[in-house]
């Protein structure tokens, strides 16, 4: 994938960029895979605002995605390679055997025509699936189980990978792209290859209104409100903090928030920071 940019002719195009959409073979969602999806602008079922800055955009529809990748031992067909209004990543939609079509996350190198299957048996090659103790270390993998059986939950975004750095008794120390090194279940399962997409995040919006088209609001920065308004707030012209960061109700920013007695936590070998 490559990245297009603009002549200036306004403010907005000088350094704005985006994709291409040259590995995108299809236009059209295959309609089976279809779900509605209502915006929540960032309520929660109480209609109370949980995350702020959220709201607006375009609507979209929910691409189902299969990240369990349960068809063992039935080979599928790429049949197109899409683009998923809902993440960074390309999906390829899949043509199984047994006449069943699926959604998966495209990883680099996955085409038109590709055979791709999910099996402790299977090729180490990119789109097929295996458990963690069938990959040899060094593999570069995404859509990693957190559980055995539970559908992969970590490293989907566009031009990530996770690495296998070594096995030991029944886990197997992970790389992920946080910089994490964090054990895994060797029955966990892992899907080959890097995910595809790469320069997303060299996109340049360029201006306000193409984060609005992604249903995202204006962030006002606390230092140009008052003091009533923010902890920030207030002063004569520019003036530093005086404190350490808060949020506009006044909690420290600094503190940890992951819980210290989470099960989890001895999984972890090395933090990401």
């Amino acid at each position: 994938m490559t990245l297009k940019t603009y002549k200036p002719t306004s403010p907005g195009k000088r350094f704005m960029s985006c994709a291409t959409f040259e590995e995108i073979t299809k236009d059209t969602p295959e309609k089976s895979l279809l779900v509605s999806l209502k915006k929540k602008a960032g309520r929660n079922t109480r209609g109370v605002i949980t995350v702020r800055h959220r709201g607006g955009g375009n609507k979209r529809k929910l691409r189902i995605i299969d990240f369990k990748r349960d068809k063992i031992a039935i080979p599928g067909k790429v049949a197109s390679i899409e683009y998923d209004p809902n993440r960074g990543a390309r999906i390829a939609l899949v043509h199984y055997a047994d006449g069943e079509k699926r959604y998966i996350i495209a990883p680099l190198g996955l085409g038109v025509g590709n055979i791709v299957k999910a099996g402790e048996d299977a090729e180490i090659k990119p789109g097929n699936a295996l458990p963690l103790a069938s990959i040899p270390m060094g593999t570069l993998i995404h859509n990693v189980e957190f559980m055995p059986g539970k559908g992969g939950q970590v490293v989907h975004g566009a031009g990530s990978a996770a690495e296998i750095m070594s096995k030991e008794g029944n886990y197997a120390l992970l790389r992920l792209p946080s910089g994490e090194l964090r054990k895994f279940h060797i029955k966990c399962w892992a899907t080959i290859g890097q995910i595809g997409n790469v320069e997303h995040e060299n996109i340049i919006l360029g201006k306000a209104g193409r984060k609005r088209w992604l249903g995202l609001r204006p962030a006002v920065r606390g230092s140009a409100m008052t003091p009533r308004d923010h902890p920030h707030g207030g002063g004569e012209g520019r003036c530093p903090r005086g404190m350490n960061p808060k949020t506009p109700w006044g909690k420290s920013v600094w503190g940890k928030t992951r819980k210290p007695n989470k099960i989890s936590n001895k999984l972890i070998v090395q933090r990401r920071k």
